[in-house]
C-alpha cells in the first residue's frame, strides 16, 4: 500500500520582500512533490508570541480592552506579546503582564505552545498561566498601545466566550489551553 500522507515541498528560491517591524514577508517558490510545478507562497517570519491567562487570588481574570489596528475595533484580550530575542515565554508572560496590566504574578505556569497559523507562519505562541496575580504598578504601554485593564469573574468566561465579547482566536486558544489545565486538577 502507498504511503497517502501529503510530502513536503521542495523550496526551489526564497526572496525576502519586507521587513515591517515585528515581522518580515518572505516569498519562496516552492516545487510540488506530487506534480513537480513550482508555485509562489508568502511566509510571515514573526519572533514566538506569548500569551498570558492571569488569575487574581479572587477568581478574576485579567484582561485588558485595547484597539488593534487590524480589525479596527476595541477587544477583550488576555495580556501578551512578543518574546523578545534571549528570553524565555515564561519571562516574557511576566513582564507583557506587568507592562500592560500593572499586575504580577506570584506562580508562572506553561500551557504549552501551538502555531499561530501554519499556512502563513512559522513561529510559535506560547501560552502561561499566571496564578495569584496582585496589581504590582503603573501600566506600562508603549507609544503604539494603550492598554485598560478589565477584571472579570473566572464564572463568566463562558458567557462572554459565547456571545463573542473575546473573539481573538490566539486568546481563545489559550483559554482553552487554560480549561484543560484546570480540568487535570492543577
Amino acid at each position: 500500500m502507498e504511503d497517502s500522507h501529503p510530502k513536503p515541498w521542495r523550496v526551489l528560491r526564497e526572496e525576502h520582500l519586507q521587513h515591517c517591524r515585528v515581522f518580515d514577508v518572505h516569498v519562496a517558490t516552492m516545487e510540488s512533490p506530487q506534480t513537480g510545478t513550482a508555485h509562489p507562497f508568502y511566509r510571515i517570519e514573526s519572533p514566538a508570541w506569548v500569551n498570558v491567562v492571569a488569575l487574581t487570588p479572587n477568581d478574576e481574570l485579567v484582561m485588558v480592552r485595547q484597539f488593534r489596528q487590524g480589525s479596527r475595533v476595541v477587544t477583550l484580550e488576555i495580556p501578551g506579546g512578543l518574546v523578545d530575542p534571549g528570553e524565555s515565554p515564561e519571562a516574557a508572560a511576566a513582564r507583557e503582564l506587568i507592562e500592560e496590566t500593572g499586575y504580577r504574578a506570584g506562580r508562572l505556569e506553561s500551557l504549552g505552545s501551538l502555531n499561530p497559523n501554519p499556512a502563513l507562519f512559522g513561529n510559535r505562541c506560547h501560552m502561561q498561566v499566571a496564578l495569584d496575580c496582585v496589581a504590582a504598578a503603573e501600566i506600562q504601554n508603549s507609544a503604539t498601545e494603550q492598554t485598560q485593564v478589565a477584571l472579570v469573574p473566572l464564572i463568566r468566561l463562558p458567557e462572554l466566550l459565547r456571545e463573542g465579547a473575546i473573539d481573538h482566536a490566539l486568546v481563545v486558544a489559550a483559554l482553552y489551553a487554560f480549561e484543560l489545565w484546570r480540568s487535570r486538577g492543577a
